[in-house]
């Protein structure tokens, strides 16, 4: 459902993920001290382990491999040297369809690579500084929320086990994403792979943010590492992924304005940003996700006479989060009494899951079938304190929890696809889990494709709302009494030849909805909420120029009140798109404008990192177009993005928020530069 432009009709296109790393502040000359080194190292090894030339034995009974293009077959000497082609460069992920790295200039890369986190944020708000969030517009699943601790608003570019990438490349790749940052600092990844032979690839990839922010107290200091490897036997019936991750944010919290009429009054005293008061002066979040995960499985026969192979997937992942003051903060409380003493200033939730599992598949080109056994053992609670005054005691969820799987793909004609994925655990702490996800897609005509969809899903409320300690009483709470919260999902989309269509309709009702009432305490709704949604896009051209436009429609037919949303999101850019220099370059420039309806916004909580619903203080968003004016320039396989973000503010006066109190970022140029090095 993103935007793609004409030049992108024969691009293998598939977005790239990312996210964050250790809990102290990285000065952006500290990432590249410490990275670099690292990354000129490897490069200069990197000879000692490929393949970029190929000794040719003049023993003819040893045959050299065939590569893509040979520059020169070696008879004149012993040489044969050979020039790779992109084709030669591929990522996947676990047990996946390879994919070429994709050098296409389309739109559809402005999209997401203009934004930190290299996703498009079609239905989302930013808040004003780099890497601390979004408030969303649109209710969607999030299964990495299921039976794990994970803050709505610390979840969004964490890296899950299907995020992971691993390649397979003829020689050493790197690859460099920059983005600038508000004030000060920056953000860079950096991704190193290389092949040790033709059956083992291993890569390193390291991303870290620091930036300062436009108000006080907004200061943002993520990264994460990602270590992985992937082995086939020469015989290909051995196959084995792992991966090591290890993701942090971090980010100071204001708690928003103190006033917003000054904000909305246009004093120039306020255009440096700074000079607001903000409600929270000593406080700051901190999310921790790490994982340790192998997967490996084996074809106990000839794969191409007997299909049938056993796998087996562990994985260890921990979740951590953490509130800190370095002192109590008044926005919290109004007399001593409403404050447990002796109670901590910084408080720790977190949960942990150790999985393994064993599957048996029969594993066909066109049907493929895989049944198997879960066990995991779960752990969640708060840091351990201990004080005879304090009734909320901390507590410690434990337990071990049995479940089946199976999955289901079938392929006919290339034109129809079904999938179809099921699983199923039970534990005495968390009850009754249940997923099932089921799709169809079927192509009559090249290029004009329908697909339908149907989801279930029934699960305990994230961990956030289970349980929370706080050294403020009305902070505390135990939510022991959950019952499951049901999703169901059915939906379709069309895909149309003409303009580049598509066309798409979504139905969720949610029963025993979880949300947090103003006073931040999670409560469950009695009656199911039901959401329905509709939307479209399109790209219409003449010659170079070009318009690309998507549109959603959404409505909650009742219980509005507890998800409330905008009735209409929008997005159009206009822009030219051309090859110059002889075609050595290629640019694409425009402006885009971003619109969603006034709505009664919810309320952000700093210390739980969630969206609350408001109460008195809440207030009306949205009504006012965000435009931007962009410069996207590519050369060879580096890529320039250039943009000059709210560019309406500089004539207009800002007044948009992300939240009540959370104005979003003012005029700014946002520079993102992707750069892929093939060795």
């Amino acid at each position: 459902m993103t935007a793609v432009s004409p030049a992108a009709k024969h691009a293998n296109e598939k977005p790239a993920r990312r996210a964050e790393q250790n809990f102290k502040y990285l000065k952006p000359k500290n990432l590249f001290s410490f990275f670099f080194p690292l990354q000129v190292f490897l490069i200069l090894i990197s000879g000692t382990f490929c393949d970029a030339q190929i000794i040719k034995s003049r023993d003819k009974t040893i045959k050299a491999d065939e590569d893509t293009l040979v520059v020169d077959s070696g008879e004149k000497d012993s040489l044969e040297i050979f020039k790779p082609s992109i084709e030669d460069y591929q990522y996947y992920t676990r047990f996946s369809e390879k994919k070429i790295f994709d050098t296409v200039f389309t739109l559809e890369k402005y999209y997401r690579f203009s934004q930190y986190y290299n996703r498009d944020i079609f239905g989302k708000i930013p808040f004003a500084n780099v890497g601390t969030g979004f408030q969303p517009l649109v209710f969607k699943t999030d299964s990495e929320q299921n039976l794990s601790l994970l803050p709505a608003n610390k979840s969004f570019g964490i890296l899950k086990i299907n995020d992971i990438k691993y390649y397979d490349v003829k020689t050493p790749t790197t690859s460099f994403i920059y983005h600038s940052a508000i004030q000060s600092g920056g953000a860079l990844q950096s991704t190193y792979t290389q092949n040790v032979g033709k059956n083992f690839n291993f890569s390193v990839e390291y991303s870290g943010l620091r930036s300062g922010g436009l108000y006080q107290r907004s200061l943002a200091a993520n990264n994460h590492t990602i270590f992985s490897a992937h082995f086939i036997s020469k015989n290909s019936r051995y196959e084995a992924f792992a991966h090591f991750l290890d993701q942090n944010i971090r980010t100071e919290e204001n708690g928003g304005i103190t006033d917003v009429a000054l904000f909305l009054g246009g004093d120039d005293r306020f255009d440096n940003r700074q000079n607001f008061e903000v409600n929270l002066n000593s406080s700051d979040s901190r999310f921790s996700y790490r994982r340790y995960y192998f997967s490996h499985q084996f074809a106990l026969f000839n794969p191409e006479k007997f299909p049938f192979k056993i796998r087996h997937t562990i994985f260890h992942q921990g979740n951590k989060y953490y509130f800190s003051q370095s002192r109590l903060e008044e926005y919290y409380f109004e007399n001593p009494s409403e404050v447990l003493e002796g109670m901590p200033l910084t408080t720790k939730k977190y949960s942990e899951n150790m999985s393994n599992t064993a599957d048996l598949l029969f594993d066909n080109e066109k049907f493929r079938l895989e049944a198997g056994v879960r066990h995991q053992n779960i752990k969640f609670g708060t840091n351990n304190i201990e004080l005879t005054n304090n009734p909320f005691s901390p507590k410690i969820y434990n337990e071990n929890r049995f479940g089946a799987l199976g999955k289901l793909e079938i392929r006919l004609w290339n034109k129809f696809d079904l999938n179809a994925f099921a699983e199923f655990s039970n534990g005495k702490s968390f009850g009754n889990y249940l997923r099932l996800q089921n799709s169809a897609s079927f192509e009559p005509i090249p290029n004009y494709k329908a697909e339908v969809f149907l989801n279930l899903q029934s699960a305990a409320p994230s961990f956030n709302f289970l349980l929370n300690n706080s050294p403020y009483i009305i902070y505390n709470y135990d939510f022991s009494r959950f019952k499951n919260q049901n999703i169901l999902e059915v939906g379709g989309k069309l895909n149309l030849k003409f303009f580049d269509s598509q066309i798409f309709v979504n139905y969720y009702r949610i029963d025993n909805y979880a949300y947090f009432n103003p006073e931040a305490m999670p409560v469950q709704t009695a009656s199911p909420l039901n959401i329905s949604q509709i939307g479209g896009e399109a790209t219409f051209s003449y010659g170079k120029f070009h318009l690309n436009s998507r549109l959603l429609f959404q409505s909650a037919v009742n219980n509005k009140d507890l998800f409330p949303m905008p009735n209409f999101i929008g997005r159009g850019s206009l822009y030219w798109q051309s090859k110059v220099f002889k075609n050595a370059a290629e640019i694409i420039g425009g402006i885009n404008v971003y619109y969603f309806t006034k709505f009664d916004s919810r309320v952000f909580s700093p210390m739980l990192n969630e969206f609350i619903l408001p109460g008195s203080n809440g207030y009306s968003i949205g009504g006012q177009p965000i435009a931007d004016v962009y410069f996207n320039l590519k050369v060879k396989r580096m890529f320039f993005f250039i943009q000059g973000q709210h560019i309406n503010a500089t004539f207009m006066q800002n007044k948009s928020f992300t939240a009540p109190n959370y104005p979003i970022a003012d005029f700014r140029v946002n520079i993102g530069i992707v750069w892929y090095l093939f060795h």
